[in-house]
């Protein structure tokens, strides 16, 4: 194939383009020839006048077999305007199972793969065209990352970086036309701010002071993202959520796994005095914030996503219980609160996160629907209704363990 669509930063060197809208066109913002749109090029089938104007726009979506990934592949193709990619590894936590729904449509492909294979996400760029990108490729759980943190540093940090370098060189040689509507989207997370005393919530203004390997990898991601972007002109936007729950999430994080413990009559092991605070997001309700800052979001920008539903863990805890001794009694009488059972305290457990959502919600004019109370009762039931799903994705690779001691 002819030229390398994936050269580096270092080897596409020049100026960066003006901000979408500008009409500054002055010499210093002038692209390198190798970088230049060519008729004659490998891209030129795309382009031509019966290629993007006649077509549906196309979604690379990276991560997309995962929990909020692909909860936004379903709802976005549910909405319908666009065609997606998906391309996901299938490491333990990504299931194509999540995805059977849509599996044949002619508006999906599913890609087996890493983005940190360089030769593979070139050549997705040169076959599908991509008019976005939305990144939710991550290893994402705390435990592991202390178990393990070289994965977390692999995937969050290089791989985006690769990501990040495929996308630039593929921008850089768009037609301007495209290249003004081309995006992309980082999501990433609360954590990358470390942790807040008792008053107080993050804003996009709160420094970076990570805690775990896991969010340390998640704010490199997120620099390198800003970095592209300030650097070479790359039109970015990044989102940072709070904790996210609901349907198809893996049984390793906390309420899909007291679900699937209490569903069992077996100990409910809840880290320290319970008393850390995390701000709840219906996954449904941050999938919606996603696609609003993917059509609407200001280029460079970021924008914090949280559901005003800060809560302690033990209370979240205990109130899984009582919904399902509501639905789905133990066979012995017992209430379910009498399985908990403190254990000792994660390393380094961040004691609280609360999100600030009103630029978003200011700007963009996203609203959550679901409050925790509404939220959480429907996913205790979603996964009542899909143990099924349950039991294949607990294949052997995790037997529901304590991870990170």
């Amino acid at each position: 194939m002819g030229a390398d669509l994936c050269a580096t930063p270092a080897s596409a060197a020049g100026g960066i383009r003006p901000q979408v809208g500008s009409t500054d066109r002055h010499p210093r913002f002038a692209f390198p020839a190798p970088c230049r749109y060519d008729r004659n090029g490998p891209f030129a089938a795309l382009f031509s006048p019966r290629g993007p104007l006649d077509r549906m726009k196309t979604l690379l979506v990276t991560g997309g077999a995962g929990f909020i990934g692909g909860n936004f592949v379903l709802g976005t193709l549910a909405r319908g305007g666009w065609r997606i990619v998906n391309l996901d590894a299938l490491t333990y936590a990504g299931n194509r199972d999540t995805l059977a729904d849509v599996e044949g449509r002619d508006d999906y492909a599913f890609v087996h793969g890493d983005i940190g294979d360089a030769a593979l996400v070139k050549r997705l760029f040169a076959e599908h065209a991509p008019d976005a990108i939305v990144n939710f490729a991550a290893e994402s759980h705390v435990d592991r990352s202390i178990d393990g943190p070289a994965a977390f540093v692999q995937t969050n940090v290089v791989g985006t970086l690769n990501l990040l370098e495929c996308a630039l060189a593929y921008w850089r040689a768009l037609p301007l036309e495209r290249q003004d509507g081309f995006r992309f989207l980082h999501v990433s997370t609360d954590e990358v701010y470390g942790s807040l005393g008792p008053v107080g919530r993050f804003s996009e203004e709160s420094p970076y002071q990570p805690n775990s390997p896991y969010s340390a990898s998640k704010a490199a991601s997120d620099h390198l993202v800003r970095a592209f972007h300030h650097t070479y002109g790359l039109p970015v936007l990044t989102t940072n959520c709070s904790n996210n729950y609901g349907p198809f999430q893996f049984p390793e994080k906390l309420i899909p796994l007291m679900i699937q413990k209490a569903l069992a009559g077996e100990p409910l092991p809840v880290y320290g005095d319970g008393r850390n605070v995390r701000d709840w997001l219906y996954v449904g309700d941050h999938c919606a914030a996603i696609r609003r800052v993917l059509e609407i979001g200001r280029v460079g920008e970021v924008y914090n996503v949280g559901g005003d539903a800060e809560r302690e863990n033990i209370h979240v805890v205990k109130t899984i219980c009582a919904l399902l001794d509501e639905r789905r009694p133990l066979a012995d009488g017992r209430r379910r609160e009498s399985l908990i059972t403190y254990v000792k305290d994660r390393p380094g457990h961040d004691r609280r996160y609360a999100i600030d959502a009103s630029k978003i919600k200011r700007d963009l004019g996203w609203r959550q629907t679901e409050s925790f109370e509404s939220g959480l009762a429907r996913t205790v039931d979603w996964y009542l209704d899909h143990q099924d799903w349950v039991g294949r994705v607990l294949d052997g690779s995790y037997r529901m363990e304590r991870l990170g001691v």
